[in-house]
C-alpha cells in the first residue's frame, strides 16, 4: 500500500529576499510550509479555501492566497510575507488610520494593498474597493482600509509630482 506521508520533497523557496530550504508533500498547501515549516507564521488560516484572505502573500509581487497554492508552485518564484514588509508605508498607514481591529486579517489586507499599490500606482477609488473586495474583514467597515491605501496614494502622487 502507497503511503503518500512517506513521499516528501525538498526544495528552496524564495521567501523575504532569503533562500529557505524546505521539506514537504507534494499535496502540501504554501501556507502550511510557510508556517508550520519556514516558521512564518503572519499568513494565516481562515476559511482555508480561499474566500477571506487571511492567508494573502506576495508571489512574483502579485497577492496569492496562500491557501490555495501547493508549495510545489512557489519554486523559482520570489515571495514576500508580511515578516518581508517591516516598515512599508501601507503598514504605517493601517496604524494612522486604526485600519484595523482584531487584527486577524490585518496581514493579509496588507500584502492586498501592498500589491495594488505597487502594481498600480495611480489606482482608482473604484479600483482600491475591487481589490478589498478579495479579503474579508469581520470587524471594520473597510472605510479605514480604504483611507490607508489613499493615504499612501496621496503621499506617493505629492512625491513624484512635486
Amino acid at each position: 500500500m502507497h503511503n503518500d506521508h512517506m513521499f516528501q520533497i525538498s526544495a528552496t523557496l524564495d521567501v523575504n529576499g532569503e533562500k529557505r530550504m524546505a521539506t514537504f508533500r507534494p499535496a502540501d498547501t504554501l501556507l502550511y510550509v510557510l508556517r508550520s515549516q519556514l516558521g512564518l507564521t503572519g499568513a494565516k488560516p481562515g476559511c482555508l479555501n480561499g474566500d477571506c484572505g487571511a492567508c494573502t502573500i506576495n508571489v512574483d509581487d502579485m497577492p496569492m492566497k496562500s491557501c490555495l497554492m501547493l508549495a510545489i508552485e512557489a519554486v523559482g518564484k520570489k515571495m514576500t510575507t508580511i515578516e518581508g514588509l517591516d516598515g512599508t508605508p501601507i503598514q504605517k498607514a493601517f496604524v494612522e488610520k486604526f485600519a484595523f481591529q482584531c487584527g486577524y486579517c490585518t496581514p493579509g489586507f496588507i500584502m492586498n494593498c501592498h500589491a495594488l499599490l505597487k502594481q498600480h500606482p495611480d489606482a482608482s477609488d473604484e479600483m482600491i474597493k475591487e481589490w478589498l473586495e478579495s479579503n474579508i474583514c469581520r470587524c471594520t467597515g473597510y472605510q479605514e482600509i480604504a483611507e490607508a491605501v489613499k493615504s499612501v496614494l496621496t503621499r506617493y502622487r505629492s512625491k513624484n509630482n512635486p
